[in-house]
């Protein structure tokens, strides 16, 4: 369960809306639909999330009237079942016409929305998932409680008969971190016998209370350890390191997990950037092949970091509401608190309380520029490494860079990313919270239709028998190789891979995609105020 900072809850739901409409004094807001006033906490909730995509849901246009809808059909013997299956209906009412698909179809699971979700929790109220103690994934506030790490399948064709399971990742701070396990090392036993090979079953590993794994390290030693679920603080800032390129050039390299709350994640930022400054760093290959995303906040403070003095003040990106949020004419937004950090309400400086209604939704407004920190600026070439699990946030911050190339060559490697241009701001119903999508991003170009996902400018396998950094794994090398001689095409030295000590070639390798459990989507929780 991921634990996120609401910024906006509803505690009443439908028949709260009808009361704020009648006692506002302002201007008269245009007619919404006709809901019932009464209702089980069920029915009420259902109509208040059909209220809210109404207005505010970014393709609110395909949403047709209340009793056509009918969002209290939805209602069955479980709350969390019912809003995500009311939810899931409305996802996919708009179709995209370049795939004649709905917006939020989601290819490899079509039962589930690509995009919009709901969960258990209200922290605006002070409610906690039902299963935030015992969650599988690291939150977006740098908190874990489970074992830190994820294995999967992996095949190879000399071998086609056998799978192999490696580590894709260690979650920093966790207890594997503590351990030593790292990325890349091949299991061989789990609590003295043969390892599970489906991804289902290994998935659920990190989430056991103990757990003993025998394995064999990338330098192809071997290792045990014992480990022991339990709570940990998490920096998504996993590795970052110096490479010695050809030619002058001098690479950073960072692997960042996820665009985790700023203040979280802003010390080891700024630790790697200054590092980087100080070995003269030109060139930078930034590894987000599992971020999924997170805040809007955090990936500007990244590509700030990134952008040289010359990219001061020109655009960085631009988020678009629908049209009814544009001019003010989305009246349940009176119903929505503006809160703060702490979960208060706040106020103008004239004392008035706030809410969504008071937000500046223009698109002149909705503008953000680039505003260089640090002191890294001579980065000519950054090289992104992306796979299917790089969603929202991490496209953004691909997509705003590369919108100038005049200034700094941006390339990606890997393989094509999840295609998430759109974002959210958490509404709290009751004690779940629904995020649906409320705004697409765009780059200065306005470039931003990716929803099939951006395709990188160099395909490649993600070679997990290496860990992050590792100069030989596949991704990495193809980046370093472009910054050293311009060339986005094969490599000539083939790379391998160490499986049960056997040399292979990398092309031989064969895995799923490797999905990860933790945050996918873009939050903006910071809003501009209308002029008062």
């Amino acid at each position: 369960m991921i634990k996120l900072r609401i910024i906006g809850t509803v505690f009443l739901c439908a028949a709260a809306l009808a009361a704020c409409k009648k006692s506002s004094k302002t201007e008269p807001d245009p007619p919404g639909p006709t809901t019932p006033t009464t209702g089980s906490r069920l029915e009420l909730s259902l109509d208040t999330l059909y209220l809210f995509a109404k207005e505010t849901y970014l393709w609110y246009d395909a949403i047709p009237d209340y009793n056509t809808f009918n969002p209290r059909g939805y209602a069955g013997s479980d709350d969390l079942a019912s809003l995500k299956s009311a939810m899931y209906k409305i996802s996919q009412l708009k179709e995209n016409p370049t795939t004649q698909k709905p917006y939020e179809y989601y290819i490899p699971s079509p039962s589930r929305s690509k995009f919009s979700f709901v969960e258990s929790g209200n922290l605006a109220r002070g409610i906690k998932g039902a299963l935030e103690l015992e969650q599988s994934a690291v939150d977006l506030e740098g908190d874990g409680n489970d074992m830190g790490f994820l294995a999967i399948p992996v095949t190879f064709t000399t071998d086609p008969g056998k799978r192999y399971v490696y580590v894709a990742y260690v979650e920093k701070g966790s207890p594997a971190n503590v351990a030593g396990l790292t990325r890349g090392c091949l299991i061989t036993r789990v609590n003295g016998a043969a390892p599970p090979t489906d991804a289902g079953s290994l998935s659920s590993l990190t989430n056991s209370t103990t757990l003993s794994l025998e394995f064999t390290r990338p330098n192809n030693t071997q290792g045990t350890v014992n480990l022991t679920k339990t709570a940990y603080k998490n920096d998504p800032l996993t590795t970052y390191k110096v490479i010695q390129g050809t030619g002058g050039n001098k690479i950073g390299y960072l692997t960042l997990m996820r665009f985790s709350r700023i203040g979280v994640v802003k010390p080891s930022l700024d630790e790697a950037f200054n590092a980087f400054t100080a070995a003269g760093v030109n060139s930078l290959v930034v590894d987000l092949r599992y971020n999924g995303g997170g805040y809007v906040e955090t990936f500007e403070y990244l590509a700030n970091l990134i952008a040289p003095n010359a990219l001061n003040g020109k655009v960085m990106y631009k988020e678009q509401f629908n049209d009814l949020l544009q001019q003010g004419k989305a009246p349940i937004l009176k119903s929505l608190p503006l809160l703060d950090a702490n979960y208060k309400q706040q106020v103008s400086s004239s004392g008035k309380p706030l809410t969504y209604a008071d937000v500046d939704f223009s698109l002149a407004g909705n503008v953000t520029d680039f505003s260089k920190k640090g002191t890294l600026n001579n980065v000519g070439k950054v090289v992104f490494i992306i796979t299917g699990s790089s969603a929202s946030a991490s496209e953004l911050t691909i997509n705003s860079l590369a919108a100038w190339p005049e200034y700094i060559d941006v390339k990606t490697v890997g393989s094509t990313s999840y295609g998430k241009p759109v974002g959210f701001f958490g509404i709290g119903i009751d004690k779940f919270t629904v995020y649906m999508s409320q705004f697409s991003s765009t780059n200065a170009d306005n470039e931003g239709n990716y929803y099939a996902g951006m395709t990188p400018n160099m395909p490649e396998q993600d070679l997990v028998t290496k860990d992050f950094g590792d100069v030989q794994e596949s991704s990495l090398a193809k980046a370093i190789n472009y910054i050293n001689t311009g060339s986005t095409g094969r490599l000539s030295n083939a790379r391998i891979a160490i499986a049960d000590g056997t040399v292979i070639n990398a092309s031989d390798l064969k895995m799923d995609p490797v999905v990860s459990p933790g945050f996918n989507g873009m939050i903006e929780h910071r809003r501009r105020l209308k002029p008062e």
